[in-house]
């Protein structure tokens, strides 16, 4: 993509956002690992369909006051990010955390436009979220929060509109405050948000769906290679519910995984985690002390460390975004890595990227290893509009399916690169779509 619109497109959103080094970063990912043909860069150039697609639909800010425990008015800042709807309702999730801002939302959004799309499934691309710390606060607290959150949102969402689901420090409990606000408020019981409980409106395998989701993928693409996962080492980084149930299901298809990790340190242990430390973990109510654990199981404490300085097969980076830097990557590479999969969003930073492209190592992006979580929250959806909830057999079947589905997606349109195939498939559909609806 080395038109003279396309740097020029670039350049300008460059000039305008200059100071949102997230959003910038996938934007230029986006640009440097696309193979788009002369027919595709004209569909790019009509309607001046690169710009267009390269920026949200519309940000939405607001304001959330809201009372604390101590009967003092506390002030947050929330965003909804509508990024594309082009081929669906906007879809993702919310997030609370002190480091959201509009620059991790548009990132955020964006990549979710382009994950959606490579599901095949009709949905759109959309984040959201606040500058909210949940950590410390009581569970009253936590509900007074999402309810002033939601009184400022439910305007601007619902079933065909814009269907938000959870994401960091937003699981099934903050959900359910937030749908019990939308129904008060909307006086009606509607398909507006995903990741409820089951008993009123979720959907089975939601919660596992993600982790689950990156195992599917990486037996699509160990297959490939005529190589089985139970012939692994796993190094996994964070200790939340998408690296719990990435390990959780590694070890149930025999893999070994020998990592976790969290902000203070990595906790290995050589012979493997055992699924029951796993089951523990995913158990517990509170965060883990995983130097605790290590103790507790066996397992050895590295204080400030990641997990990557292990000699494994496969690392998955299941954190947060830019927690895999070229270092990491070179020590990974050095140990002689043969797949690296990005469990959580942009985990790998962009040298880190460059590194792992032009190596023999196997690299598949966020966009196309962490659909799980949507892809479920897409079959909730379709539930809530039926009125009809499925089974946990038939979910899970149908998120292997979809899972496959994104691997084929990406083989037809690249066969050397994952990224290049994921982007250049959810491109092209992307902009074919916007060229059929018009300006």
């Amino acid at each position: 993509m080395n038109s003279p619109y396309v740097k020029n497109t670039v350049n300008k959103i460059k000039g305008l956002y200059q100071h949102q080094s997230e959003y910038l970063q996938v934007v230029d990912e986006l640009i440097d690992y696309s193979d788009i043909d002369e027919e595709l860069t004209q569909a790019l150039e009509q309607n001046n369909g690169l710009e267009r697609l390269l920026q949200p639909d519309r940000i939405i800010s607001f304001q959330v006051a809201w009372l604390d425990d101590n009967n003092q008015v506390q002030v947050n800042q929330g965003w909804r990010v509508q990024h594309a709807n082009l081929i669906g309702p906007y879809k993702g999730g919310l997030r609370f955390h002190p480091s959201v801002n509009e620059s991790v939302l548009k990132f955020l959004a964006l990549e979710q436009t382009f994950k959606n799309a490579l599901t095949g499934l009709p949905i759109g691309g959309a984040k959201g979220g606040a500058n909210f710390d949940p950590k410390g606060k009581s569970s009253r607290e936590i509900m007074r929060f999402c309810q002033a959150f939601m009184t400022e949102l439910y305007r601007h969402i619902g079933p065909n509109t814009d269907v938000p689901a959870g994401d960091i420090n937003v699981g099934t409990r903050e959900i359910g405050y937030l749908f019990g606000q939308y129904r008060r408020l909307q006086n009606q019981f509607s398909g507006a948000l995903t990741g409820k409980e089951l008993d009123f409106g979720g959907s089975q395998v939601r919660v596992e769906s993600t982790g689950y989701g990156v195992v599917y993928f990486i037996e699509n693409v160990l297959e490939r290679f005529q190589q089985k996962l139970s012939n692994m080492s796993l190094a996994i980084s964070g200790c939340g519910n998408v690296a719990l149930h990435v390990a959780e299901k590694a070890i149930e298809q025999g893999a070994k995984v020998v990592t976790l990790s969290n902000s203070d340190g990595c906790l290995s242990r050589e012979q493997g985690l055992s699924a029951k430390l796993v089951a523990q973990l995913l158990q517990s109510k509170e965060r883990p002390n995983l130097k605790e654990v290590a103790k507790q199981f066996g397992a050895k404490w590295h204080q400030g460390a990641k997990p990557w300085q292990q000699n494994v097969d496969i690392a998955v980076p299941c954190a947060t975004q830019n927690e895999l830097n070229g270092d990491d990557a070179k020590v990974l590479l050095t140990n002689k890595v043969q797949y690296i999969f990005e469990g959580a969003n942009m985990p790998c930073t962009s040298d880190a990227v460059a590194l792992f492209e032009q190596s023999n190592s196997i690299f598949s992006p966020a966009k196309v290893v962490n659909c799980g979580g949507v892809i479920a929250s897409a079959f909730e959806m379709g539930q809530n509009a039926m009125f009809y909830p499925e089974s946990y057999q038939t979910v899970d079947e149908k998120l292997k399916k979809t899972m496959r589905q994104i691997h084929t997606h990406c083989m037809e349109n690249n066969e050397s690169s994952y990224l290049i195939g994921a982007n250049s498939f959810a491109l092209k559909k992307l902009i074919h779509v916007m060229n059929l609806q018009g300006v």
